[in-house]
């Protein structure tokens, strides 16, 4: 039932003790599988051939920027990236364990649209190399983001945004267990393109569920000797809606 003040209107709940949060900083988080690192210009050469191969175009159809044409334009790209750091947004890099991207870059995103005094965070800007995607490690990466600001940062809502007709995105957003709150439409202009936005998110107070389906899913046991899943993670946080 809502609470009701003085004058008998509805009224939210009470935030006991809140102060606003500290901004996302640069954080090196470990996993079974992969490791998400500030993004330097070091990650860039990695990034480009995980990236911008004569086949992954399609990878930057929903982005801001055209796939970058050479590793000088990639490195650009991570220098402008990297303007925003501390101000705007702070960027992380997937780098692998496991497979053949062992060890190196393969994919990257940013904490941003970050509100300290609402304790409302955004993981934006997600691309990950064809060899990332569909893999444990891609995954875990967004897993450790949403811990890290819900558990240690002590954010109390965690966002995902994606152009309407970016299908992976929404299924990607659907899958770890996001709520989907609307489109915005008509929202943006990009590469000249309307863009009509869907908003996904999960609160503080579904995080914990939500966090058990990942680490359960992410378990070793949760995959057979071919290394394919067991129970898969739609099954896993379709349980909780």
């Amino acid at each position: 039932m809502p609470q009701t003040n003085s004058h008998g209107q509805p009224v939210g709940d009470l935030v006991e003790g809140w102060e606003p949060r500290a901004w996302p900083g640069p954080v090196t988080l470990e996993g079974r599988y992969v490791r998400v690192e500030p993004l330097t210009p070091a990650h860039a050469g990695p990034l480009f051939h995980a990236t911008c191969g004569p086949l992954d175009e399609d990878l930057w159809t929903y982005r801001p920027t055209p796939m970058p044409s050479s590793a000088e334009a990639m490195a650009e790209l991570v220098d402008v990236t990297l303007t925003r750091e501390g101000v705007e947004a702070t960027t992380f890099a997937f780098v692998p364990a496991e497979d053949e991207s062992v060890d190196l870059a393969a994919g990257f995103a940013s904490y941003m649209r970050v509100d300290r005094g609402a304790g409302s965070i955004e993981v934006g800007g997600v691309m990950l190399g064809k060899r990332l995607q569909r893999t444990r490690a891609a995954t875990e990466a967004l897993h450790l983001l949403m811990r890290h600001a819900f558990e240690v940062l002590g954010y109390r809502r965690f966002e995902w945004k994606c152009d309407g007709l970016n299908e992976p995105s929404r299924r990607a957003a659907a899958r770890l267990g996001l709520v989907y709150e609307g489109r915005f439409r008509q929202h943006m202009i990009v590469k000249g393109r309307n863009r009509d936005t869907d908003w996904f998110s999960l609160t503080d107070a579904e995080w914990p569920a939500v966090g058990a389906a990942h680490e359960q899913w992410l378990d070793p046991a949760n995959f057979d000797d071919n290394g394919d899943q067991v129970t898969s993670l739609s099954a896993l946080t379709a349980e909780l809606r």
